[in-house]
C-alpha cells in the first residue's frame, strides 16, 4: 500500500517545490523579457482565433436553447441576463481555460520534454543557468497575463453572438438584450469572472512545465507527458472553479 502511494506523493512534493521556486522567480533577476513576450505571443495571440470562435458559439448555442424555455413562460427578454451571467461567472473562464490548456499546456510539456530527453536542461544547468527561471517562470508570467485577457474577449465576443440568436429568432432589440446583461452584473461577478482565469492560468503554465521536465524515457516519454499535462490541468481546472465558485457564493 505505501509503495502504491509513494510515486503519486513524490510527485506532488516535487510539483510544489517547481510551483514555489517559479513563483519565487517573478520577483528576482534576471527576469528574461525577451522569452515572456515570445511566450505571450504564443499563448495570447495564437489562442485568439480559437477562443473567439469558440466565445461566438457558446453565447449562440445559449440562447438558441433558452429561446424555447423562456419564451413559454413569457420572458424571453431575459435571455441577455442568462447569457451575461453564466458566460462571465463560469463558462467564459472554464471554456477558455480549456482550450488553452489543450493547446498550450500540450505545447510546454512537448517543448520542455523534448529539451529535457536531448539533455539541454542538463546543459543549462552545467551552464550555470537556472532552468526554473529561464523556462518556467517566463511561461507562469506571460499565461497569467495573457488568459483574462482572452476570457474577457471570449465573454464579450460570446454575448455578441448570443445577442444575434437572440435578434434573429426572437426579435429582441440590442436595448432589451444589452442593458439587462450589464445591469445584471454585480462586482462580485466580475470579480471572479477575473480571479478564476488567473486561478487557472498558474495551474495550465506550471502543470504544463512540470510534465516536460520531469519526461523520461526519449520521444515516447514526450507524448506520455503531453497527454498527461492536458488531462491533469483539464481536472484541475473543473476542480478549483468549484472551490472559487463555492467562495464567491457565501460572499
Amino acid at each position: 500500500m505505501l509503495d502504491f502511494l509513494k510515486p503519486p506523493i513524490e510527485a506532488f512534493q516535487d510539483f510544489i517545490g517547481l510551483a514555489i521556486k517559479a513563483i519565487q522567480n517573478v520577483f528576482r533577476s534576471p527576469h528574461y523579457a525577451d522569452d515572456i513576450l515570445i511566450q505571450m505571443d504564443i499563448i495570447g495571440v495564437g489562442s485568439l482565433p480559437i477562443v473567439m470562435m469558440i466565445g461566438a458559439f457558446t453565447g449562440a448555442v445559449m440562447s438558441l436553447q433558452m429561446a424555447r424555455a423562456l419564451t413559454t413562460y413569457g420572458a424571453a427578454g431575459q435571455i441577455g441576463q442568462i447569457v451575461s451571467i453564466t458566460l462571465v461567472r463560469e463558462l467564459g473562464p472554464v471554456l477558455t481555460a480549456v482550450l488553452v490548456a489543450g493547446r498550450n499546456a500540450s505545447g510546454m510539456a512537448s517543448e520542455l520534454g523534448s529539451m529535457k530527453v536531448t539533455e539541454q536542461i542538463d546543459a543549462m544547468r552545467a551552464l550555470g543557468t537556472d532552468p526554473i527561471q529561464k523556462l518556467v517562470t517566463p511561461r507562469l508570467i506571460a499565461t497569467s497575463v495573457v488568459l483574462p485577457l482572452l476570457t474577457i474577449i471570449a465573454d464579450f465576443i460570446g454575448l455578441i453572438g448570443g445577442f444575434l440568436i437572440a435578434n434573429l429568432l426572437l426579435n429582441i432589440t440590442s436595448s432589451q438584450f444589452w442593458t439587462p446583461a450589464w445591469q445584471i452584473l454585480e462586482y462580485n461577478d466580475l470579480v471572479q469572472g477575473l480571479l478564476k482565469p488567473f486561478a487557472f492560468a498558474i495551474i495550465i503554465a506550471l502543470v504544463g512545465c512540470f510534465y516536460g521536465m520531469r519526461t523520461t524515457g526519449g520521444t515516447e516519454g514526450v507524448g506520455r507527458s503531453t497527454t498527461k499535462a492536458v488531462v491533469v490541468a483539464s481536472v484541475w481546472i473543473f476542480v478549483v472553479t468549484l472551490f472559487i465558485g463555492r467562495l464567491f457564493v457565501n460572499l
